[in-house]
């Protein structure tokens, strides 16, 4: 599979997830519409953070209007944190919503200061 293939076939996912996390970290409300991941109830802690990893350089690219590629330093930092910082019942919530939930939002905001990235407005 090419990467533009690949891309294809997860950018529908991935737009949804980024609109997610930049609605719940900006302290927004989800879209009416919203219906997280299935395959998140069954993903393992490895693959939450490459999701947070992933989504956060998207989101930082186009905060910051620099290339994905440059920010994978900083948002492997930010996942790594963030995965690091929640409780199970953390994770949990993430599992079932496909957001964070208040006390996770506020680890995964730190995690962005402590990783010197941009906070999504």
């Amino acid at each position: 599979m090419t990467l533009s293939r690949a891309f294809r076939s997860l950018a529908p996912a991935f737009l949804v997830a980024l609109a997610a996390a930049g609605c719940v970290a900006g302290g927004g409300s989800l879209p009416a519409n919203y219906q997280p991941d299935p395959a998140l109830r069954s993903a393992t802690a490895e693959d939450i953070e490459s999701r947070f990893e992933r989504t956060c350089e998207a989101t930082q690219a186009k905060i910051l209007r620099r290339g994905e590629r440059t920010l994978k330093r900083r948002c492997g930092c930010y996942a790594s944190r963030t995965i690091e910082s929640l409780d199970p019942t953390e994770i949990a919530a993430y599992r079932n919503s496909g957001v964070f939930n208040e006390t996770a939002r506020v680890k995964a905001l730190g995690a962005l200061d402590a990783c010197r990235l941009k906070r999504p407005v």
